[in-house]
């Protein structure tokens, strides 16, 4: 059958970030059938051949080590070496892959409930893209007689078809960043990795305390914890909060479960939104341009600290994209990010010493954090004060949470037809009274409303889950918090 029509079946399709579906409808067949369907792209395209090697990776999610056998299990029936990585950040594993123009595959879900997972494909030289998505989906596969029952789960034990795990992807990972950033560079900070069930837990450690802080480690959890980086819990705001009383920390870190999005909390106990976590980042990189989708903090153009800001739709896919137009266009240091954090290193760096740090075009955390505490630490400048040197810019989001797709897209396809001025009083009859007269609509992904007031709304579809999302930027935190809070409780009628 064709991995298209699996995916229809299955309900497990791509996302704006790999393949996503409920754990239970990820059987063993369906994540075999989609690894074949994968290779057998990469065949097709001649970007890998039998023989070879494919590294696999995965979070700390109960269904991820199962997940992960099919996988292998896939890849040696496709004639392939499974290289298990462990369970290590989606950016250790792409970033192994890359350095061995390998392809490689991270099983997880994210930031999402553990009732759910998902596949992440990288190829030898990247991430898949959209136009790969529909390779993938177009390739046929054979189902193996005898291998899998009627439910779609292995007949038979398959856990010795992996290897035992490679070391070697997580401590390049780590070195990475211990041999870039000057030795002792963060000496003399306190920070607090808010470790709950990420896989970043262990990387950050050793990079923060490798370079110099004093590292302590909290909220260690053995069940899957789903932190949202763009809709951060109460609790996780909470327990912050707490942590920062104590008057131990100057910051505290943590990553969504795969630990390709960070979280950063000043000495407050305050998490940084994920828009300007990216900006101050790329700021204290010295990167030129940047590509970051339309949904996030229009401060980054406001600051007026890079020389091109590219716009893109959601999702690393379309930021990727974004950031090789730039690299087109000529400039020299190109990144991106998302409003979920997540940076994406497109053109290698070099430090005073001629030290280099690898391009890395993927998601990811840790940079995010030494960058942002590097940056602390030579303004000798509290956190908080960092992001206070900002335009005065301020959003927020949150989610509607089991909102399957297509009732997102209906509703709000009621609010975009097409007909501008149709539109605008549809829009203003929903939301008017709260926010006032519209002043513009764009529709690059979803459907992001700037009123007269220069506040923004913008809402969609998740990508990744049944959920509909909400974005809101103002001029001050309140207000922004307090217009997702409006628009989702509207939206909710």
């Amino acid at each position: 059958m064709h991995i298209g029509d699996l995916m229809a079946e299955s309900g497990v399709g791509f996302g704006t970030s790999g393949a996503r579906g409920l754990a239970d409808r990820m059987t063993d067949w369906v994540c075999y059938a989609y690894t074949l369907g994968f290779l057998s792209y990469l065949e097709q395209i001649e970007a890998w051949s039998p023989g070879s090697d494919v590294g696999l990776g995965g979070d700390l999610r109960p269904s991820t080590p199962r997940i992960m056998t099919a996988c292998a299990r896939a890849v040696r029936d496709k004639g392939g070496r499974p290289i298990d990585l462990g369970f290590i950040p989606s950016p250790a594993v792409a970033a192994y892959g890359f350095e061995r123009s390998i392809p490689t595959l991270m099983v997880t879900g994210s930031h999402i409930p553990d009732d759910r997972n998902g596949i992440k494909f990288n190829l030898p030289t990247g991430e898949i893209l959209k136009p790969d998505e529909a390779g993938i989906r177009a390739q046929s596969i054979v189902r193996p007689e005898g291998l899998f029952d009627a439910g779609g789960a292995f007949i038979q034990d398959q856990s010795g078809v992996r290897s035992a795990s490679d070391d070697s992807a997580l401590d390049a990972y780590v070195e990475r960043y211990l041999d870039f950033f000057p030795r002792d560079c963060l000496k003399g900070l306190r920070i607090g990795v808010y470790e709950h069930s990420s896989v970043a837990r262990e990387p950050y450690v050793a990079v923060l305390s490798g370079l110099g802080a004093e590292v302590t480690r909290l909220g260690r959890s053995e069940v899957f914890v789903p932190v949202d980086t763009e809709a951060v819990r109460p609790e996780d705001q909470a327990l912050a909060r707490e942590w920062a009383a104590s008057g131990r920390f100057d910051a505290l870190v943590s990553a969504d479960g795969d630990g390709d999005r960070p979280l950063i909390a000043d000495e407050r106990g305050q998490w940084l939104r994920g828009d300007v976590a990216g900006v101050l980042c790329a700021r204290r990189l010295g990167i030129q341009a940047l590509a970051t989708p339309v949904s996030s903090n229009t401060v980054v153009e406001r600051c007026n600290a890079f020389q091109a800001v590219r716009r893109t739709r959601i999702g690393s896919p379309f930021v990727i994209e974004g950031m090789q137009h730039l690299i087109d266009e000529g400039f020299e240091s190109v990144a991106g990010y998302e409003a979920n954090g997540g940076f994406l290193l497109a053109s290698a760096l070099r430090n005073a010493d001629g030290g280099i740090l690898r391009a890395l075009p993927t998601r990811d955390a840790v940079l995010v954090a030494v960058a942002i505490l590097l940056d602390a630490v030579e303004r000798d400048r509290p956190v908080s004060a960092l992001a206070a040197d900002l335009p005065p810019r301020f959003t927020h989001s949150d989610r509607l949470k089991n909102v399957p797709t297509e009732i997102s897209r209906a509703r709000l396809a009621a609010l975009r037809t097409g007909r501008l001025q149709h539109d605008k009083a549809a829009i203003e009859a929903e939301f008017g009274a709260a926010f006032g007269p519209v002043a513009t609509l764009d529709d690059t992904d979803g459907l992001r409303i700037t009123f007269d007031s220069g506040e923004i709304l913008h809402l969609r579809p998740s990508g990744n889950a049944p959920e509909l999302r909400a974005y809101a930027e103002a001029d001050s935190a309140e207000r922004a918090e307090a217009m997702t809070r409006i628009a989702l409780d509207t939206l909710a009628v």
